[in-house]
């Protein structure tokens, strides 16, 4: 049995999977200087966990995704975007992928990334193997983002997700 753990990858390799579906908007109509997270859920096979696009954040549509079988294990990639607000934007706090499978401190990724002024996004990716139990499960938001400026906002959701 083929195990991949959690991991962050680099910028470019999370730009470079995402490029066919680009970086989504974030969700909703946000005032200027709002600190926003977007994301794009990727499904595939160990060799390439971003072959089938899943959902993403703006349009938000349903996250359908197949079961991991005995034999035929089925990968996610889950790419995040941090969008600047205009000043240096840091967010902190962490993100449970409900749908990997393993404990759920397995896939519970903790977040610690800064926006630069002069940038628009900071991405951050994370690949698993999907659990082989079908049902519901979610993305679970629990992150904070401060603004240079002093300005802090708490950024909580939740992305129901289907496995199936």
């Amino acid at each position: 049995m083929h195990k991949l753990p959690l991991s962050v990858v680099t910028a470019a390799a999370v730009l470079n999977a995402t490029c066919a579906n680009g970086v989504p908007k974030p969700a909703g109509v946000a005032a200027p200087g709002t600190p926003q997270v977007s994301w794009v859920i990727m499904s595939g096979d160990s060799d390439n966990p971003d072959r089938e696009f899943v959902c993403q954040s703006n349009p938000r549509n349903d996250c359908v995704l197949p079961v991991s079988r005995q034999g035929e294990q089925v990968f996610s990639d889950v790419h995040f975007y941090y969008h600047g607000a205009g000043a240096e934007t840091k967010y902190t706090g962490s993100i449970e992928i409900g749908f990997f499978q393993g404990s759920p401190a397995a896939h519970k990724i903790q977040a610690n990334n800064t926006v630069k002024k002069t940038g628009s996004i900071m991405p951050q990716s994370v690949t698993g193997i999907v659990t082989s139990t079908p049902g519901d499960y979610a993305i679970t938001f629990a992150l904070n983002a401060t603004v240079d400026t002093g300005k802090s906002q708490a950024i909580r959701d939740r992305v129901p997700a289907v496995v199936k």
